[in-house]
């Protein structure tokens, strides 16, 4: 009896159960094999197949910013189209000043947006802040000051801002580096600061954003890995490259020379669309077993609009405004237009609105802004319906109905008298 064998009888005996010697030829199950000290058998190793694929764990694109934008706005369409039709939306809103309850249209405020430094536009300088509140979660304006009064504003990098917190945890200072030198932008406290951050709402993070972008990764790696898994079967002539078995005499196999050259061989002059169909000559010992895929399997166009709706939505964007599969009827497309401004569009400008208001705030008369939701195409028809029933409100007076609709009252031009009938114009009534 064996070391092995001893010491697994007297197992047995400790566990009080019989011990059956395992005969010879049976191999033992490996967990038995590890207990009692059994060696597996010894297998030799073979280098027949050239090509082999395997089960792996996924790929994720790295969590850090920079990363994520090349992954996204770079290298994916429906990343970069989602980002482009919010950034263009909210640059198109006019936008608006008052002054108590008075519009201002010179302020002069309106006049910085709309030319923000000598190298912007209003929609430039708007579109680059969108964007990067979407790609990084985070926006920054400089502001640039002449005798103390604010006369430009310059949308900053968020991948090169760096903020530097305070003894409380707060912000005390901003850093921005760039060709390798960097400015730093300290907090004052009084009257308008420096810099002007913008940020979205992150629950993990007290200084800065959280990205749109960031919360579509998943659905990013997915729609990218898609594309790439259809481009390589294209280079691959539309299957796997399959394997090169060499079958040799018993116990031979190829050298390591002979392995990198026919690895080279194959990958130069038997791989790529170019090379597709090419009859493949084999020498003594070698055999080509082709694997292929069902169409199923090369099918990924489910998973690649699965995901990029995912991606879409995770923009705000509805995924029936940049074209994939739906119901794609006009109606449908109109209200989600509809849907798209007044759940995407109109609360982004109101947050830019916001921030610029209570930046710029210190250095100027109380005002506020507002938006010219007439001018927006896709709200005419709420606009539309709203001035119905205003009109139709005959106990308001034409001043409070203008209020309602957002103009200011007529003061002391031509107004309805209150015992004065209000008919449609042309009825048999006497309306003209």
């Amino acid at each position: 009896m064996s070391d092995s064998e001893q010491r697994a009888a007297s197992l047995c005996s400790l566990l009080a159960i019989p011990y059956l010697p395992i005969p010879d030829g049976i191999l033992m199950p490996s967990f038995l094999s590890r207990l009692f000290g059994a060696r597996a058998p010894e297998r030799k190793s073979s280098r027949a197949m050239l090509s082999l694929h395997s089960m792996a764990a996924p790929q994720w694109t790295a969590r850090n910013n920079v990363a994520l934008t090349r992954a996204g706005y770079e290298r994916n369409a429906v990343c970069y189209r989602a980002v482009r039709m919010v950034a263009e939306g909210a640059a198109s809103v006019r936008w608006l000043a008052y002054e108590g309850r008075a519009e201002n249209p010179e302020h002069p405020l309106l006049r910085l947006i709309e030319r923000p430094n000598p190298s912007d536009t209003s929609v430039s300088f708007i579109e680059a802040l969108v964007s990067n509140l979407l790609l990084y979660g985070n926006a920054y304006v400089e502001g640039a000051f002449v005798d103390g009064l604010l006369r430009e504003a310059y949308s900053l990098r968020p991948d090169r801002m760096s903020v530097v917190a305070g003894r409380n945890g707060w912000p005390a200072a901003y850093v921005y580096s760039a060709a390798g030198d960097s400015v730093r932008y300290d907090i004052q406290g009084r009257g308008i600061e420096p810099i002007l951050h913008i940020r979205l709402f992150n629950p993990l993070d007290d200084i800065y954003g959280f990205a749109p972008l960031a919360a579509a990764q998943t659905a990013l790696d997915t729609h990218n890995a898609a594309s790439f898994w259809n481009k390589a079967l294209l280079d691959n002539s539309a299957r796997p490259s399959g394997a090169l078995v060499y079958a040799g005499p018993e116990g031979g196999h190829l050298t390591d020379e002979q392995f990198e050259r026919l690895k080279q061989e194959l990958e130069e002059n038997f791989s790529g669309a170019f090379n597709a169909g090419r009859p493949l000559l084999l020498e003594g010992g070698l055999d080509w077993k082709a694997l292929s895929l069902s169409p199923k399997d090369m099918d990924f166009s489910e998973t690649k609009a699965s995901a990029a709706r995912e991606i879409a939505l995770a923009f705000g964007v509805p995924p029936l405004l940049i074209g994939l599969p739906g119901d794609n009827t006009f109606r449908n497309y109109e209200e989600a237009n509809r849907a798209f401004w007044r759940q995407t569009i109109i609360p982004l400008v109101q947050r830019l609105q916001k921030a610029f208001h209570a930046w710029a705030q210190p250095g100027f008369a109380p005002f506020r802004f507002d938006y010219d939701a007439d001018r927006i195409d896709a709200l005419a028809k709420e606009r539309a319906l709203e001035w119905s029933r205003i009109g139709d409100a005959a106990f308001l007076t034409v001043d409070e109905q203008r209020e309602a609709a957002g103009y200011g009252p007529m003061g002391k031009r031509v107004k309805y008298s209150t015992d004065q009938p209000r008919v449609a114009a042309g009825s048999p009534d006497g309306g003209q």
